[in-house]
């Protein structure tokens, strides 16, 4: 931020218009003479020196040091019948800005930042006055030295503050509020109060909410406590807690994204079960019995949004599925014939990538237990090798696609993260990086 402040102060004073100024001057045996500058230019700019510092519960400091502006222009003199003109040019050097920079939220969960106060000093101004009399003037040049000094020392401040209103506060809006994940999810990342600066991190406190964008309502739990660990061999840290993930998991779960159907054309042709009821004859003898050479269809569900737990150095979570079986008889019918719970437990990876933060899930071996039956009991032995091929196939690969598509985090505009580390803390996920700004 200090660097978009400085390029943007470093515009502006080369675009500045200085005002004009006149006055009058007695000189020892020479009398009263009237004076004026005129056509003030700042024809060159450098800000050397910038830094941002913490301001504990107040926001941030910004400062500029070791800079210099130089400033040419014209003069005139009239002592009576007597005009006189010509050219001057203005050397200041040594130039210090500190700016206190209060920083907020807005209702609507973006930041704002203003100006709480505005200092400037200038440690030396040289004119330097060319032209016919320009030896006259520089008689009394420290009058004009601090003219010029007062000139450029009050139009700093009041370009600072119009640089802070119409570059930096406009920049900040670029922190994402909302931001579309797919055609079924958002992610809210509303500040939830203003940025709080301490002794030595500047905490920022975002909503990170995955939300439904059909549909939002309140999440019937809360975020837990972090507690962070102390880390300062990176910038900036994110600390993205389990609340994150598991509205995700709400938003999908409701949305049915984590439904599944299986029907016979997807089961390989060399499997030693088939979706119909002749095929389920050895096991199931009176369902062939019932519908003689029916096609069978499987419907399955996740009882519950799967919650992921977050314990140190590991992710997992648990799923528990219901599945159901049907014969399809004739005009489209299905009549339910068997009902099935299958749990499995899920080993979880997050990665970082640029920008995202993605997954991916590994499950284990799953455990089938026939809950209903309106055929008779019967083993599931075989059905368990049915359902693990179509999980590790077909299910699974579809939600890993879904995460690899990620999540992006708030970040600025022309902001890049690099050199990432990646820990997993209980209930969250702690993510250092190095920050570059890019001026593209």
């Amino acid at each position: 931020m200090a660097q978009e402040e400085l390029l943007a102060l470093q515009k502006k004073l080369h675009k500045v218009t200085l005002p004009n100024f006149d006055g009058d001057v007695r000189i020892k045996h020479f009398g009263s003479v009237d004076y004026g500058f005129h056509s003030l230019n700042i024809q060159s700019c450098k800000l050397l020196g910038s830094a941002l510092k913490l301001l504990p519960n107040q926001g941030l400091l910004f400062s500029v040091s070791d800079s210099f502006i130089q400033v040419t222009g014209s003069w005139k003199v009239r002592k009576r019948i007597l005009r006189l003109n010509g050219s001057f040019d203005v050397k200041v050097k040594g130039i210090t800005i500190s700016v206190n920079l209060l920083l907020d939220s807005e209702p609507s969960g973006r930041p704002k930042v203003a100006v709480s106060s505005c200092s400037s000093h200038i440690h030396d101004v040289e004119v330097d006055i060319s032209g016919d009399l320009g030896w006259l003037l520089n008689l009394f040049h420290n009058q004009i030295e601090s003219r010029f000094r007062k000139a450029l020392k009050s139009r700093i401040c009041e370009i600072i503050q119009d640089s802070v209103t119409s570059e930096l506060q406009p920049y900040l809006q670029t922190l994402p509020v909302t931001t579309k994940i797919d055609h079924l999810a958002g992610l809210d990342y509303s500040l939830m109060g203003a940025p709080q600066a301490t002794d030595q991190t500047l905490d920022v406190m975002f909503k990170g909410e995955i939300f439904s964008r059909d549909d939002r309502s309140p999440v019937a739990f809360l975020a837990p406590v972090m507690n962070l660990p102390e880390e300062h061999s990176r910038m900036v840290y994110f600390a993205i807690s389990n609340y994150a993930f598991n509205t995700a998991s709400l938003v999908y779960h409701k949305a049915g994204f984590l439904n599944f159907t299986i029907t016979d054309d997807m089961i390989p042709p060399d499997s030693n079960i088939r979706l119909n009821t002749k095929s389920f004859r050895a096991f199931v003898p009176r369902i062939a019995r019932l519908y003689p050479n029916t096609n069978l269809e499987l419907q399955g569900a996740v009882v519950s949004a799967p919650c992921l737990n977050f314990s140190p150095g590991n992710l997992s979570t648990a799923a528990q599925m219901e599945i159901e079986a049907f014969v399809l008889l004739p005009n489209s019918v299905k009549e339910p014939v068997f009902r099935l719970g299958v749990a499995t437990n899920v080993s979880a990876m997050l990665t970082f990538n640029t920008s995202k933060i993605t997954g991916f899930l590994e499950p284990e071996k799953i455990q089938v237990e026939l809950k209903e039956s309106k055929v008779g009991l019967f083993s599931v032995e075989l059905l368990e090798a049915l359902l693990n091929y179509y999980l590790l196939n077909n299910f699974y690969p579809k939600v890993n696609d879904k995460l690899a598509e990620g999540f992006p985090l708030p970040l600025l505009k022309k902001i890049q993260l690099y050199d990432p580390i990646l820990q997993i803390h209980k209930d969250f996920l702690f993510l250092g990086t190095n920050v570059r700004y890019l001026r593209v």
